[in-house]
Protein backbone atom coordinates (compact mmCIF):
# COMPACT_ATOMS: atom_id res chain seq x y z
CA UNK A 1 0.00 0.00 0.00
CA UNK A 2 1.09 3.59 -0.58
CA UNK A 3 2.25 3.11 -4.16
CA UNK A 4 0.79 5.18 -6.97
CA UNK A 5 0.22 3.34 -10.26
CA UNK A 6 -0.05 5.22 -13.56
CA UNK A 7 -1.38 3.56 -16.70
CA UNK A 8 0.91 4.60 -19.55
CA UNK A 9 -1.07 5.53 -22.64
CA UNK A 10 0.39 5.20 -26.12
CA UNK A 11 -1.05 5.29 -29.58
CA UNK A 12 0.35 4.26 -32.94
CA UNK A 13 3.96 4.15 -31.78
CA UNK A 14 3.90 7.33 -29.71
CA UNK A 15 3.65 7.84 -25.97
CA UNK A 16 0.88 10.28 -25.06
CA UNK A 17 1.85 13.40 -23.12
CA UNK A 18 -0.87 12.70 -20.52
CA UNK A 19 1.31 9.81 -19.30
CA UNK A 20 4.19 12.09 -18.26
CA UNK A 21 1.79 14.63 -16.78
CA UNK A 22 0.31 11.93 -14.53
CA UNK A 23 3.71 10.50 -13.61
CA UNK A 24 4.92 13.93 -12.51
CA UNK A 25 1.94 14.31 -10.17
CA UNK A 26 2.23 10.68 -9.07
CA UNK A 27 5.80 11.29 -7.86
CA UNK A 28 4.56 14.14 -5.69
CA UNK A 29 1.75 12.02 -4.24
CA UNK A 30 3.87 8.92 -3.66
CA UNK A 31 6.56 10.96 -1.92
CA UNK A 32 3.97 12.50 0.42
CA UNK A 33 2.37 9.18 1.42
CA UNK A 34 5.56 7.11 1.60
CA UNK A 35 5.13 4.98 -1.52
CA UNK A 36 6.64 4.51 -4.95
CA UNK A 37 5.61 5.69 -8.39
CA UNK A 38 4.91 2.76 -10.70
CA UNK A 39 4.21 3.02 -14.44
CA UNK A 40 2.10 0.24 -15.92
CA UNK A 41 2.85 -0.31 -19.61
CA UNK A 42 0.82 -2.68 -21.77
CA UNK A 43 1.58 -3.26 -25.45
CA UNK A 44 3.62 -5.04 -28.08
CA UNK A 45 7.27 -4.17 -28.87
CA UNK A 46 7.31 -1.53 -26.14
CA UNK A 47 10.83 -2.02 -24.72
CA UNK A 48 11.79 1.51 -25.81
CA UNK A 49 8.74 2.93 -24.07
CA UNK A 50 9.67 1.09 -20.87
CA UNK A 51 13.15 2.62 -20.91
CA UNK A 52 11.71 6.10 -21.40
CA UNK A 53 9.18 5.68 -18.61
CA UNK A 54 11.90 4.56 -16.19
CA UNK A 55 13.15 8.16 -16.12
CA UNK A 56 9.84 9.26 -14.59
CA UNK A 57 9.14 6.65 -11.93
CA UNK A 58 10.58 4.22 -9.41
CA UNK A 59 9.44 1.14 -11.27
CA UNK A 60 8.00 0.13 -14.64
CA UNK A 61 5.80 -2.95 -14.78
CA UNK A 62 5.34 -3.87 -18.39
CA UNK A 63 3.70 -6.49 -20.57
CA UNK A 64 5.03 -7.01 -24.07
CA UNK A 65 3.00 -9.38 -26.21
CA UNK A 66 1.38 -9.38 -29.68
CA UNK A 67 -2.00 -9.85 -27.95
CA UNK A 68 -1.72 -6.18 -26.96
CA UNK A 69 -0.59 -4.79 -30.31
CA UNK A 70 -3.79 -2.72 -30.46
CA UNK A 71 -5.72 -1.15 -27.62
CA UNK A 72 -8.65 -3.16 -26.30
CA UNK A 73 -10.33 -1.96 -23.11
CA UNK A 74 -11.46 -5.45 -22.11
CA UNK A 75 -7.91 -6.80 -22.32
CA UNK A 76 -6.56 -3.86 -20.34
CA UNK A 77 -9.27 -4.37 -17.72
CA UNK A 78 -8.27 -8.01 -17.23
CA UNK A 79 -4.60 -7.09 -16.80
CA UNK A 80 -5.16 -4.10 -14.53
CA UNK A 81 -7.65 -6.02 -12.39
CA UNK A 82 -5.02 -8.69 -11.70
CA UNK A 83 -2.30 -6.10 -11.01
CA UNK A 84 -4.49 -4.24 -8.52
CA UNK A 85 -5.36 -7.44 -6.69
CA UNK A 86 -1.70 -8.55 -6.58
CA UNK A 87 0.01 -5.24 -5.73
CA UNK A 88 -2.79 -3.32 -3.96
CA UNK A 89 -1.62 0.22 -4.78
CA UNK A 90 -3.03 3.23 -2.96
CA UNK A 91 -4.06 4.87 -6.23
CA UNK A 92 -4.35 4.07 -9.93
CA UNK A 93 -4.26 7.05 -12.30
CA UNK A 94 -5.69 6.69 -15.81
CA UNK A 95 -5.96 9.43 -18.44
CA UNK A 96 -9.41 10.95 -18.94
CA UNK A 97 -9.10 10.18 -22.64
CA UNK A 98 -11.09 8.13 -25.11
CA UNK A 99 -9.22 5.04 -23.95
CA UNK A 100 -9.43 5.79 -20.24
CA UNK A 101 -13.11 6.69 -20.26
CA UNK A 102 -13.80 3.46 -22.13
CA UNK A 103 -12.03 1.21 -19.65
CA UNK A 104 -11.86 2.80 -16.17
CA UNK A 105 -15.59 2.74 -15.21
CA UNK A 106 -15.87 -0.96 -15.97
CA UNK A 107 -12.73 -1.67 -13.93
CA UNK A 108 -14.13 0.32 -10.99
CA UNK A 109 -17.38 -1.65 -11.07
CA UNK A 110 -15.62 -5.00 -11.40
CA UNK A 111 -13.39 -4.44 -8.35
CA UNK A 112 -15.76 -2.14 -6.44
CA UNK A 113 -13.12 0.61 -6.40
CA UNK A 114 -13.83 4.15 -5.11
CA UNK A 115 -13.73 6.08 -8.37
CA UNK A 116 -13.59 9.77 -9.38
CA UNK A 117 -13.52 10.93 -13.00
CA UNK A 118 -12.09 13.98 -14.80
CA UNK A 119 -9.79 14.96 -11.94
CA UNK A 120 -7.80 18.21 -12.29
CA UNK A 121 -5.81 18.00 -9.04
CA UNK A 122 -5.24 15.86 -5.96
CA UNK A 123 -4.89 17.35 -2.49
CA UNK A 124 -3.21 15.45 0.34
CA UNK A 125 -4.87 16.23 3.68
CA UNK A 126 -3.54 14.43 6.77
CA UNK A 127 -2.31 11.62 4.57
CA UNK A 128 -5.66 11.28 2.81
CA UNK A 129 -5.99 11.70 -0.95
CA UNK A 130 -8.69 14.14 -2.01
CA UNK A 131 -9.30 14.53 -5.75
CA UNK A 132 -10.50 17.82 -7.23
CA UNK A 133 -13.09 18.22 -10.01
CA UNK A 134 -14.41 21.37 -11.68
CA UNK A 135 -17.97 22.57 -12.23
CA UNK A 136 -19.72 25.52 -13.88
CA UNK A 137 -17.20 25.93 -16.70
CA UNK A 138 -14.27 25.79 -14.31
CA UNK A 139 -15.56 28.48 -11.96
CA UNK A 140 -15.95 26.08 -9.01
CA UNK A 141 -13.50 23.50 -7.72
CA UNK A 142 -15.01 20.62 -5.74
CA UNK A 143 -12.95 18.60 -3.25
CA UNK A 144 -13.92 14.94 -2.91
CA UNK A 145 -13.35 12.38 -0.17
CA UNK A 146 -12.98 8.78 -1.27
CA UNK A 147 -15.56 6.51 0.34
CA UNK A 148 -14.10 3.24 1.53
CA UNK A 149 -10.55 1.90 1.59
CA UNK A 150 -7.93 1.93 -1.18
CA UNK A 151 -7.07 1.05 -3.86
CA UNK A 152 -8.62 4.17 -5.40
CA UNK A 153 -9.11 4.88 -9.09
CA UNK A 154 -9.21 8.23 -10.89
CA UNK A 155 -9.19 9.48 -14.46
CA UNK A 156 -7.10 12.62 -14.98
CA UNK A 157 -7.94 15.45 -17.34
CA UNK A 158 -5.26 16.14 -19.94
CA UNK A 159 -2.97 19.13 -19.31
CA UNK A 160 -3.97 19.34 -15.63
CA UNK A 161 -0.33 18.93 -14.59
CA UNK A 162 2.87 20.09 -16.22
CA UNK A 163 5.16 17.23 -17.15
CA UNK A 164 8.60 17.60 -15.57
CA UNK A 165 11.83 16.34 -17.09
CA UNK A 166 12.58 12.73 -16.26
CA UNK A 167 15.61 12.35 -13.98
CA UNK A 168 15.04 8.96 -12.33
CA UNK A 169 16.48 5.56 -13.13
CA UNK A 170 13.56 3.37 -12.25
CA UNK A 171 13.60 -0.41 -12.20
CA UNK A 172 12.12 -2.10 -15.27
CA UNK A 173 10.29 -5.36 -14.68
CA UNK A 174 8.61 -7.45 -17.36
CA UNK A 175 5.64 -9.27 -15.88
CA UNK A 176 3.42 -12.19 -16.72
CA UNK A 177 -0.26 -11.58 -17.43
CA UNK A 178 -3.52 -13.52 -17.00
CA UNK A 179 -4.65 -13.28 -20.64
CA UNK A 180 -3.34 -16.22 -22.66
CA UNK A 181 -5.51 -16.06 -25.77
CA UNK A 182 -7.24 -13.35 -27.76
CA UNK A 183 -10.79 -12.27 -26.95
CA UNK A 184 -13.35 -13.32 -29.52
CA UNK A 185 -16.16 -11.02 -28.45
CA UNK A 186 -14.37 -7.69 -28.89
CA UNK A 187 -11.73 -7.07 -31.53
CA UNK A 188 -9.78 -4.15 -32.92
CA UNK A 189 -10.92 -3.41 -36.48
CA UNK A 190 -9.03 -0.35 -37.67
CA UNK A 191 -7.65 2.99 -36.58
CA UNK A 192 -9.25 5.95 -38.34
CA UNK A 193 -6.96 8.97 -38.31
CA UNK A 194 -8.65 12.35 -38.04
CA UNK A 195 -8.14 14.49 -41.09
CA UNK A 196 -5.42 17.09 -40.76
CA UNK A 197 -6.06 20.43 -42.40
CA UNK A 198 -3.60 22.80 -44.02
CA UNK A 199 -2.21 23.74 -40.58
CA UNK A 200 -1.49 21.48 -37.62
CA UNK A 201 -2.09 23.81 -34.69
CA UNK A 202 -0.56 21.32 -32.24
CA UNK A 203 2.80 22.19 -33.80
CA UNK A 204 2.31 25.96 -34.01
CA UNK A 205 4.68 28.18 -32.03
CA UNK A 206 2.37 31.21 -32.09
CA UNK A 207 -1.43 31.08 -32.12
CA UNK A 208 -4.13 33.71 -32.33
CA UNK A 209 -7.41 32.26 -31.06
CA UNK A 210 -10.89 33.66 -31.57
CA UNK A 211 -14.04 33.06 -29.58
CA UNK A 212 -17.66 34.07 -29.33
CA UNK A 213 -16.63 37.66 -28.61
CA UNK A 214 -15.74 38.07 -32.29
CA UNK A 215 -19.52 38.16 -32.84
CA UNK A 216 -19.61 37.21 -36.55
CA UNK A 217 -17.48 35.73 -39.31
CA UNK A 218 -16.88 38.98 -41.15
CA UNK A 219 -14.88 40.17 -38.13
CA UNK A 220 -12.41 37.32 -38.55
CA UNK A 221 -10.26 39.65 -40.65
CA UNK A 222 -9.26 41.50 -37.46
CA UNK A 223 -7.71 38.33 -36.04
CA UNK A 224 -6.22 37.36 -39.42
CA UNK A 225 -4.39 40.69 -39.66
CA UNK A 226 -2.90 40.24 -36.19
CA UNK A 227 -1.89 36.67 -36.97
CA UNK A 228 -0.22 37.76 -40.19
CA UNK A 229 1.68 40.52 -38.41
CA UNK A 230 3.24 38.10 -35.88
CA UNK A 231 3.52 35.05 -38.16
CA UNK A 232 0.92 33.16 -36.14
CA UNK A 233 -1.61 30.50 -37.04
CA UNK A 234 -5.31 31.02 -36.43
CA UNK A 235 -7.40 28.80 -34.16
CA UNK A 236 -10.53 29.11 -32.07
CA UNK A 237 -12.85 27.97 -29.35
CA UNK A 238 -15.67 25.52 -29.97
CA UNK A 239 -18.07 28.43 -30.40
CA UNK A 240 -15.97 29.72 -33.29
CA UNK A 241 -15.70 26.38 -35.08
CA UNK A 242 -19.35 25.44 -34.48
CA UNK A 243 -20.33 28.77 -36.04
CA UNK A 244 -18.32 27.84 -39.13
CA UNK A 245 -15.82 30.66 -38.83
CA UNK A 246 -12.96 28.17 -38.74
CA UNK A 247 -12.65 24.49 -39.71
CA UNK A 248 -13.00 22.01 -36.84
CA UNK A 249 -9.34 21.00 -37.09
CA UNK A 250 -8.55 24.49 -35.73
CA UNK A 251 -10.58 23.97 -32.53
CA UNK A 252 -8.73 24.11 -29.21
CA UNK A 253 -10.03 22.34 -26.12
CA UNK A 254 -11.08 18.97 -24.75
CA UNK A 255 -13.28 18.30 -27.78
CA UNK A 256 -10.64 19.77 -30.10
CA UNK A 257 -6.86 19.82 -29.83
CA UNK A 258 -4.36 20.41 -27.08
CA UNK A 259 -1.80 23.03 -28.08
CA UNK A 260 1.55 24.08 -26.61
CA UNK A 261 2.64 27.26 -28.39
CA UNK A 262 5.23 29.71 -27.09
CA UNK A 263 2.58 32.44 -27.37
CA UNK A 264 -1.21 32.11 -27.28
CA UNK A 265 -3.34 35.22 -27.84
CA UNK A 266 -7.01 34.72 -26.98
CA UNK A 267 -9.44 37.20 -28.52
CA UNK A 268 -12.97 37.30 -27.11
CA UNK A 269 -12.65 33.90 -25.42
CA UNK A 270 -14.25 33.68 -21.97
CA UNK A 271 -12.30 30.57 -21.03
CA UNK A 272 -14.61 27.64 -20.29
CA UNK A 273 -12.71 24.80 -18.64
CA UNK A 274 -12.94 22.74 -21.85
CA UNK A 275 -10.96 25.42 -23.67
CA UNK A 276 -8.52 26.09 -20.82
CA UNK A 277 -7.65 22.39 -20.71
CA UNK A 278 -6.42 22.71 -24.28
CA UNK A 279 -4.00 25.57 -23.58
CA UNK A 280 -2.44 24.46 -20.29
CA UNK A 281 0.83 23.79 -22.09
CA UNK A 282 1.13 27.28 -23.59
CA UNK A 283 4.25 29.10 -22.39
CA UNK A 284 2.67 32.59 -22.47
CA UNK A 285 -1.03 33.39 -22.65
CA UNK A 286 -2.38 36.83 -23.54
CA UNK A 287 -6.13 37.41 -23.13
CA UNK A 288 -8.19 40.26 -24.55
CA UNK A 289 -11.77 40.33 -23.26
CA UNK A 290 -14.09 43.06 -22.07
CA UNK A 291 -15.42 40.92 -19.20
CA UNK A 292 -13.07 41.32 -16.20
CA UNK A 293 -14.58 38.17 -14.63
CA UNK A 294 -13.83 35.93 -17.62
CA UNK A 295 -12.11 32.71 -16.43
CA UNK A 296 -9.45 33.13 -19.14
CA UNK A 297 -7.81 35.80 -16.98
CA UNK A 298 -7.11 33.22 -14.26
CA UNK A 299 -4.79 31.44 -16.68
CA UNK A 300 -3.45 34.41 -18.65
CA UNK A 301 0.05 35.79 -18.09
CA UNK A 302 -1.09 39.12 -19.53
CA UNK A 303 -4.64 40.42 -19.77
CA UNK A 304 -6.33 43.38 -21.41
CA UNK A 305 -9.84 44.16 -20.16
CA UNK A 306 -11.30 46.07 -23.08
CA UNK A 307 -13.20 45.75 -26.34
CA UNK A 308 -11.17 43.60 -28.72
CA UNK A 309 -12.46 45.65 -31.66
CA UNK A 310 -10.62 48.65 -30.25
CA UNK A 311 -7.53 46.88 -28.94
CA UNK A 312 -6.62 44.40 -31.68
CA UNK A 313 -6.41 46.82 -34.65
CA UNK A 314 -4.19 49.17 -32.61
CA UNK A 315 -2.05 46.24 -31.44
CA UNK A 316 -1.64 45.04 -35.02
CA UNK A 317 -0.76 48.54 -36.20
CA UNK A 318 1.88 48.93 -33.46
CA UNK A 319 3.44 45.56 -34.27
CA UNK A 320 3.71 46.45 -37.94
CA UNK A 321 5.27 49.76 -36.99
CA UNK A 322 7.85 48.10 -34.76
CA UNK A 323 8.70 45.59 -37.47
CA UNK A 324 9.27 48.44 -39.91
Amino acid sequence: MGDVFVLAEHRRGEMREITFEMLTKAQEIASAIGGETVAVLIGSSVDTFAERLAAYCDKVLYIDDPLFADYNSDKYQIVLGKLIQDYKPELLMVGHTTQGVDMAPALAVELNLPFVTDVVDIIIDNGKLKPVRQYYSGKVNALFNFKGEPPYLITVREASFEAADGSKQGQIQKIDFPLKEDLDYRRFVEYVEAEVGDVDITQSEILVAVGRGLKEEKNLSIAEELAKAINADLCGSRAATDAGWLPHDRQVGTSGKTVKPKLYIALGISGAFQHLAGIKGAKTIVAINKDPEAPIFNEADYGIVDDLFKVVPKLTEKIKELKG
